[in-house]
């Protein structure tokens, strides 16, 4: 719709805006077009309906209380009375009529969220404090004991949370509290009860510990390296399953043990070290015969190739072994000299090979005999002046041309 359904402006720049009660008088735009005029009251009315599409889409997305929402209404009703603005006032305030009735569906909402609310933190209180009793019922024996005191923990913040978040009835709180207390109550008294049966099994614990800390000291100057290092993984073995003594008493055992370990294990390092020296230095003379080996490539005689890399093969053997890391490099550089001779050797037996050169030689004799006749059969063809005849017989010598000279080029592959 134009603006001029809305209002007009007199011929001394008064603009008017009607209404259902009539027209009144917004303002005064002189010095202008009526356009000009009409459009300035206009924006004001935009800015009306602006206010009035936020309050609507925050009513539908619940981000303003119902309470709220009202005393927004009822401002913006009496700024739309009021406006100096020209557009269809009417509608305005049939929109914001409209509030109200959207308000009440909201506040009903918000009071069904709420009573949902507190049925759910219901069943969480009641999943929380069933969780509670479930670990303070367990076996002693079985009870995972930090986990279940850290989880313990963690049962008592949400809770609290819980109390902050949406608050039940007394009754209803007061008897889920008393579960939830007694649960950790009986929680505490039965870890008491099993740690104090444990610092026996401890003081056991430190006497087989002990014994294994004497044995791993009358190792630690050992070189028999291999069987050394077992008897150390079985002590360990024993170690961790002795159980745990104090913890003064396992930290002060276990330093030992580990001394006793590393020093072992030091004296075996060092002892790998200069084998590893030695290893080096196989690698390097190892590089050299490599280099002998990988300039036989490109093999141009497989038979001197053959000797000369099996030469290299025999010194190589005799050289030992090499870093751990470089075996697998090394082996590979070898084993790809060794493939080239090997497809060398076979490519020089299949070229002298006295069948594959008769076969070959067969194949250019048969696509020549072949060729003569089709000159033939061509020459006959023209003479009668059968054209299909003469297109036909001319591609088939084409193609047995081209098929003689693949077929001349493979026989040439082959030595005499």
């Amino acid at each position: 719709m134009s603006e001029h359904q809305w209002g007009r402006v007199d011929a001394d720049g008064t603009v008017w805006v009607r209404t259902a009660d009539g027209e009144r008088a917004v303002g005064q735009y002189p010095g202008a077009s009526e356009e000009e005029a009409l459009a300035y009251f206009a924006r004001k009315y935009d800015d009306l309906a602006a206010q009035i599409n936020l309050l609507e889409q925050r009513i539908r997305a619940g981000q303003v209380s119902p309470s709220d929402a009202e005393s927004t209404a009822q401002r913006l009703e009496q700024a739309v009375r009021e406006a100096n603005a020209v557009g269809d006032l009417d509608a305005l305030l049939g929109r914001l009529q409209a509030v109200a009735p959207l308000a009440a569906e909201r506040r009903a909402q918000a009071q069904q969220q709420r009573q949902a609310a507190r049925e759910q933190a219901l069943t969480l209180r009641t999943q929380l404090v069933e969780e509670a009793e479930g670990l303070a019922d367990g076996d002693p024996e079985r009870i995972p004991w930090k986990a279940s005191g850290d989880r313990l923990r963690e049962l008592f913040d949400d809770w609290r949370r819980l109390q902050r978040e949406a608050r039940l009835d007394k009754h209803t709180e007061d008897d889920l509290w008393r579960r939830f207390s007694h649960a950790r109550t009986t929680f505490d008294r039965k870890r008491r009860h099993y740690f104090g049966a444990l610092d026996e099994q401890r003081a056991q614990s430190r006497q087989v510990k002990e014994q294994i800390v004497a044995e791993a000291e009358g190792l630690a100057s050992s070189t028999d390296w291999g069987s050394t290092a077992t008897a150390f993984r079985e002590l360990m073995a024993r170690w961790k399953a002795a159980g745990r003594a104090s913890r003064r008493d396992d930290d002060a055992l276990w330093a030992r043990f580990r001394a006793a370990q590393d020093a072992f294990f030091g004296a075996r390092q060092a002892a790998a070290t200069q084998t590893d020296s030695e290893f080096r230095e196989n690698l390097a003379r190892k590089e050299a015969l490599l280099a002998e080996a990988e300039a036989l490539l490109p093999v141009r005689d497989s038979a001197a190739a053959r000797a000369a890399l099996r030469e290299v093969q025999e010194r190589w053997e005799a050289v030992g072994k090499v870093p751990r890391g470089d075996v697998s490099r090394m082996e590979n550089r070898l084993r790809r000299v060794e493939t080239a001779v090997r497809e060398a050797e076979s490519e020089r037996w299949r070229r002298s090979n006295p069948e594959a050169r008769a076969r070959a030689e067969d194949v250019v004799r048969q696509l020549e005999e072949a060729i003569v006749g089709l000159r033939r059969d061509l020459d006959r063809a023209r003479s009668r002046g059968d054209e299909r005849r003469i297109r036909d017989t001319e591609q088939a010598l084409q193609a047995r041309t081209e098929w003689l000279e693949q077929a001349r080029q493979a026989l040439s592959d082959f030595t005499s």
